[in-house]
């Protein structure tokens, strides 16, 4: 049992120590090559002026780069390409163990951290330009929806997956509908995305959010799972530590993209493919991302069909901004509403393990 808590602890511990090294040099280049927004200011979803953001925002949105979830997946894939380099041309059996690239594993979850963060980073690069408006919501939501439809159906044909898990009973049997369920799940958690809006909350609330799965990875022997999900940790943990109030960057749409598309990836892994309930726990392990959806959606439907705003600004965690709550403590709170409910996703997911 050590040497497997050993497996998942080191590509954490590297993917931390990674993104702390990479961090110095990456906002060198974001800061000499000014790459934030140039104009303040943001449109509601209905394409209104969003006066109530803009008010307690304009400001933050131009004094510091975009472009910071590159930490978190640049240290993933240098911890895990330099592990399986390392473990190559030092076979040892200790170096073996350690890598955790494997193609029943981490391919498909890796193959949707990369894809997210380069669309996302072509998004964020088209923003800094000036007068950039990035790529059009309806392009990005293409990208999801192909990317999801392509790895839904990987789940179906090429890995038989054709239930999902359901808490203390016998998985429902649902056939090709695991593939649409995927593009749900992973367009549901991209609009999640927004999330990133205070700094220092993304970075808490993801890191919870890998932290639980990791542990329900672990417990269904998917070490290299577990493994992966760690060393998002630890790239998590490393992006925090700079971007904790003031912020010296944001993570923006190359790290929101790239986060959100991995946690519908694992939750589908964890799910009956292990012999667990992943995706079930999903809403209880990510509440706040759920919160966050759901209250974009109740402002926009309040408004359409009553003529008045639900809350002073959407989602939820700018209304509490707005109703006077410091930044500082929207975040502090939020992050520790997202470890209670983690662990108690988690413990959820372990009760319920069939293995």
């Amino acid at each position: 049992m050590l040497s497997e808590i050993v497996r998942v602890l080191v590509p954490a511990t590297a993917s931390f120590v990674i993104g702390m090294a990479l961090t110095p040099l990456l906002t060198h280049y974001l800061y000499k090559y000014k790459a934030w927004k140039k104009a303040p200011g943001k449109t509601a979803l209905d394409g209104s002026a969003a006066a109530e953001f803009n008010r307690l925002h304009e400001i933050h949105e131009v004094r510091a780069p975009r472009m910071g979830g590159a930490v978190v997946w640049g240290s993933v894939l240098i911890t895990i390409i330099g592990i399986a380099i390392v473990a190559k041309f030092v076979p040892s059996a200790e170096i073996l163990k350690l890598d955790f690239l494997s193609r029943n594993q981490t391919w498909i979850p890796l193959a949707a951290l990369l894809v997210g963060a380069v669309a996302g980073l072509i998004d964020d690069l088209l923003v800094i330009r000036p007068g950039g408006q990035g790529l059009p919501l309806s392009f990005r939501l293409l990208v999801v929806f192909l990317l999801s439809s392509f790895i839904g159906w990987w789940f179906w044909i090429k890995l038989g997956v054709t239930a999902v898990g359901v808490p203390f009973g016998a998985p429902l049997e649902i056939g090709f509908l695991v593939v649409p369920l995927f593009i749900v799940m992973s367009l549901a958690l991209y609009a999640s995305g927004v999330i990133d809006g205070i700094d220092g909350l993304s970075g808490g609330v993801f890191g919870s959010i890998f932290a639980a799965y990791a542990v329900i990875a672990f417990a269904q022997n998917q070490i290299d799972l577990a493994a992966f999900s760690a060393a998002i940790v630890g790239g998590l943990l490393a992006f925090l530590w700079f971007n904790i109030p003031p912020a010296r960057f944001y993570m923006t749409d190359t790290g929101t993209m790239a986060l959100t598309l991995t946690i519908a990836t694992i939750a589908f892994m964890t799910d009956d493919l292990g012999g667990g309930i992943g995706i079930a726990v999903l809403p209880v392990i990510g509440a706040l991302l759920v919160a966050t959806v759901a209250s974009d959606i109740g402002q926009v439907v309040s408004k359409k069909f009553f003529g008045r705003k639900l809350f002073r600004i959407a989602p939820l965690h700018h209304h509490f901004e707005a109703i006077g709550w410091p930044g500082y403590k929207v975040v502090m709170r939020y992050w520790v509403l997202s470890i209670v409910f983690a662990v108690a996703g988690a413990i959820l997911a372990l009760l319920s393990f069939r293995g």
